[in-house]
């Protein structure tokens, strides 16, 4: 039995870092190890936020050990908790890092706990070059690089910036498992009545966070085409605005699209997942870039057809005209693809779906950690 922290959002944060943390350490504990979670006390001071809030109202996950712990933006905690942590001798701590704004502090922490000689430290590596650029991401993300002895990261992309900075420490691509917590799949007259939807009626689904690179945009433009028009196709759009939601209400005004969309802009619970994700024929992804997406796991555990965006590891993670289509990022393209899944049949996409999936388990991911912390010098 291995002793295993993992550093990294968690309940009652909300979120799908926390999701994520939450659903690997439960898969640590299943195979028999001791896991915890070191989350965060202060994630992000309220002026940095975009959503709403960063707290969950729903309850905590049963059987985990959650300390909320650690705070971004003050040094003599960073310092407390990486005493805490080398005290406490963990054989291996997994890092999660997503944005350079988390660097010193994570940073600070592992410096201290490395001073143990024993603690392994396995950073997964959501992105290494943010979407969005700001002042200090490379030395913040320099500094904290150099604090890990391993890396994981879900993408081609990602990797490739990994080695930017770091060229020569272990480091492994690993599928993004699938987010298999949210319920089993449910029939969709079900979902779209549970969300006070028409049971009839082709619907699209559009999913998370509302930021510049998702592209929201490019697919509002697409749904103004004239055969999706005619086709009666609808989409709906699922999640929070992390931006000023005002353009994109004046692009929806100008475009003449109000009848074709069903706008549900706020933060989706866990509890709901299922509902949004098994109402839509099939889930749209129209990035302007990517890393991974946490959405398309999400759509791969409830068997959704994906249109997605030639951009980042999409492409790789859904095989065109098997999981779903890849098309271009930009309006016509999208528009096309949308059509072409109406086209082929949510069916015919089911059994390459269900063959796919198989790629995407916890148990793949827990076992390279294994690896990477004994390969680690």
């Amino acid at each position: 039995m291995s002793k295993i922290v993992i550093i990294g959002p968690a309940h009652p944060l909300r979120g799908g870092l926390a999701t994520f943390n939450q659903r690997l350490a439960k898969e640590f504990n299943e195979q028999g190890h001791d896991c915890s979670i070191f989350s965060f006390s202060l994630q992000y001071p309220e002026f940095l936020f975009p959503g709403t809030t960063q707290y969950s109202d729903e309850p905590a996950p049963a059987g985990l050990s959650i300390h909320s712990a650690i705070n971004s933006v003050n040094p003599l905690n960073w310092l407390k908790v990486g005493k805490q942590l080398k005290k406490l001798k963990p054989d291996i701590i997994v890092v999660r890092y997503w944005l350079p704004l988390m660097g010193p502090a994570l940073g600070t922490i592992l410096r201290r706990v490395r001073k143990n000689g024993h603690t392994r430290i396995v950073c997964i590596a959501d992105n290494v070059i943010p979407h969005e650029k700001r002042p200090g991401d490379t030395p913040f993300t320099r500094y904290f690089l150099k604090s890990c002895d391993a890396f994981i990261t879900m993408s081609e992309k990602v990797m490739q910036d990994l080695r930017l900075f770091e060229k020569n420490k272990p480091a492994q691509l690993v599928e993004h498992p699938l987010y298999d917590n949210f319920g089993p799949i449910i029939p969709k007259s079900t979902a779209r009545e549970k969300l006070g939807l028409p049971v009839e009626g082709k619907l699209v689904l559009f999913f998370g966070f509302i930021r510049k690179y998702k592209g929201l945009d490019l697919l509002l433009e697409a749904m103004a085409d004239k055969d999706i028009k005619a086709a009666g196709i609808q989409l709906l759009v699922a999640g929070e605005f992390y931006e000023d939601e005002k353009p994109y209400l004046e692009l929806i005004a100008k475009l003449g699209i109000e009848q074709q969309l069903i706008l549900r802009t706020n933060f989706i619970p866990d509890s709901e997942v299922q509902h949004y994700l098994c109402a839509a024929d099939a889930v749209i992804q129209p990035y302007r870039n990517a890393t991974q997406s946490g959405v398309t796991p999400l759509a791969y555990h409830f068997e959704k057809p994906m249109v997605v965006t030639n951009v980042g590891g999409l492409p790789r993670l859904v095989p065109n005209e098997k999981a779903g289509l890849v098309v271009e990022p930009d309006p016509g393209s999208i528009a096309q693809g949308i059509l072409r899944f109406y086209q082929l049949g949510e069916d015919y996409f089911i059994p390459h779906l269900r063959n796919e999936k198989q790629k995407y388990s916890w148990a793949n991911l827990a076992a390279v950690i294994f690896q990477l912390a004994g390969s680690a010098d």
